[in-house]
């Protein structure tokens, strides 16, 4: 029922069904329903009544509120609670609430396989503490998105440091919108590099990362280069070295990269990254090539010659 004007009112009628002992829904998805903390509330109180069958639940876009926070925790620690996705961007989280909600996480983790969290004020105090749940051996989590959630580097740190103690089921990240610092990268670089981290998508929108430190990133997934799928690094400057790493990377025939982001990057001469994909298999995989809003002068015609004849989408 997403994106629809629920409302407080609307919804407190859907928690008649939710609350009947015959209710087995399995996906329950409201966001963006123009529910206050009171709607929002009568939800998650509703769930506690009847937790055991649902496995999905986005209440993204909507404001939480204190009791609705509460009540939820409240259905995240029963035992019958199986839930496996659960999405809560844009619900006005404060860090002192996100407190509570990973406490609750961590009473009852091994469920849980996609949490997301993006644009919450958790703040690096927050993230510390969801990074318990991170270490936890039941945590199997698969991904996690944590896209501007007023992170410094010391929050990144936490975040990657964490998942270093429990690498091998993560598949997808997301750090858009957070400054990773070079504590981040240097932990985000050495997950990279260990063999049991099987990461298919990594997301690094505007994440404040230099040149040199993007040398450090892409080194690290030369050395284990076989999983990702989905590259992000779109907003950061890594400048004509980065792009030469990265293209040097293309080479490797174990790296099957389906999509590249390098949106305003700072770059001016993709000569090296074109050369890469004209004398590699990289083509029989890249299906999407994002350089907008870069300054490329002759090279680009060179590119899109090069990429005619390809299955690759160039967004230029």
């Amino acid at each position: 029922m997403n994106n629809n004007n629920l409302q407080d009112s609307g919804v407190k009628l859907l928690c008649t069904g939710l609350k009947n002992i015959k209710c087995k829904l399995e996906i329950l998805r409201l966001s963006w329903c123009c529910m206050t903390d009171e709607g929002c509330s009568d939800v998650t109180s509703a769930l506690k009544s009847n937790p055991s069958h649902l496995r999905d639940l986005d209440l993204s876009w909507n404001n939480l509120g204190n009791t609705g926070v509460k009540h939820l925790c409240a259905v995240l620690k029963d035992s019958h609670c199986k839930l496996e996705r659960l999405s809560l961007s844009y619900c006005s989280i404060t860090e002192k609430q996100s407190l509570i909600l990973t406490s609750a996480l961590k009473s009852n983790p091994s469920h849980l396989r996609e949490l997301n969290l993006s644009v919450n004020n958790l703040g690096n105090t927050g993230v510390k503490h969801l990074c318990a749940v991170l270490k936890d051996p039941h945590c199997k989590l698969e991904r996690l998105r944590l896209r501007d959630c007023d992170m410094t580097d010391e929050g990144c740190s936490d975040v990657t440091s964490a998942l270093k103690s429990n690498p091998s089921h993560l598949r997808e990240l997301d750090l858009s919108r957070n400054n990773l610092g070079d504590s981040g990268v240097k932990n985000l670089s050495d997950l990279l590099m260990n063999p049991q981290f099987k990461l298919e998508k990594l997301h690094l929108y505007r994440c404040s990362i230099t040149e040199k430190q993007s040398l450090i990133l892409t080194s690290a997934l030369k050395s284990n280069p076989s999983h990702l799928r989905d590259l992000d690094l779109s907003r950061n400057k890594l400048g004509n070295s980065g792009v030469k790493n990265l293209s040097d990377l293309l080479m490797n025939p174990q790296f099957k990269l389906e999509k590249l982001h390098l949106f305003d990057c700072g770059i001016t001469d993709v000569s090296s990254l074109t050369q890469s994909l004209t004398n590699s298999k990289a083509l029989q995989f890249l299906k999407v090539l994002d350089l907008r809003n870069i300054e490329i002068g002759d090279s680009k015609q060179r590119l899109r010659d090069e990429l005619r004849d390809s299955n690759c989408v160039l967004s230029i």
